[in-house]
């Protein structure tokens, strides 16, 4: 089983649970997130934990830096209370916290009850790794596609690229192939598409992977 390196300041009932589980843990002063599990960087907050936060404006700090270190950063949120009634802090500022974490910054927040709770979510993520989980196509899945739709849907794809510019690329190159191998300059002469999605699209098609 994959092994979770877990910050040393976290509480030993946290250690303890771990350990009920049967789950291997390594404990490490870690600078950035409560627990690391392979590209995983995991902050764990209790409710009163996360309140305090926004509040001392700890948390966008903590949240940055999990974002900008682990491939995939994740934030539990946990406790079994009604979170608006904590403490005398207005609910609208906590819902502009939330909305703010999962819109702006695009991480996920994962909700637990308690400890047990959130060891029971940390071996699932474990589980998942382990058993290998599918990687998820970043087009979306659409009906049959006539030939011409299906080549204005690839060159949609190229960035900045719309339908209406597609459908001049298409107009002015009558292929595919012909687009890929225009040059910046042959690119930037239709209609809409100017110097910089030029730019972009010769960088997309030649910088390696």
């Amino acid at each position: 089983m994959i092994k979770i390196i877990v910050d040393n300041r976290e509480h030993k009932e946290i250690i303890e649970e771990l350990e009920r589980e049967n789950i291997p843990y390594k404990r490490e002063q870690l600078v950035i997130a409560d627990f690391v599990i392979e590209n995983i960087g995991i902050e764990r907050k209790t409710q009163n934990d996360f309140i305090n936060s926004i509040i001392d404006k700890r948390l966008l700090n903590q949240l940055i830096e999990l974002k900008n270190h682990f491939e995939i950063p994740l934030l539990i949120l946990e406790g079994d209370k009604n979170l608006y009634s904590i403490r005398d802090f207005h609910p609208n500022a906590i819902r502009g916290m939330l909305a703010s974490i999962t819109l702006d910054y695009q991480i996920p927040i994962i909700f637990t009850k308690n400890h047990r709770d959130t060891v029971a979510f940390l071996k699932v993520i474990i589980n998942r790794i382990e058993k290998g989980h599918r990687i998820v196509s970043l087009l979306k899945k659409k009906k049959p596609l006539t030939l011409k739709e299906q080549q204005e849907y690839l060159i949609e794809s190229l960035p900045g690229i719309g339908p209406t510019i597609a459908k001049n690329l298409l107009k002015k190159f009558s292929t595919i192939k012909n687009i890929i191998n225009a040059s910046e300059d042959d690119l930037k002469k239709v209609e809409k598409l100017g110097p910089k999605k030029a730019e972009e699209i010769k960088k997309l098609v030649e910088k390696e992977y």
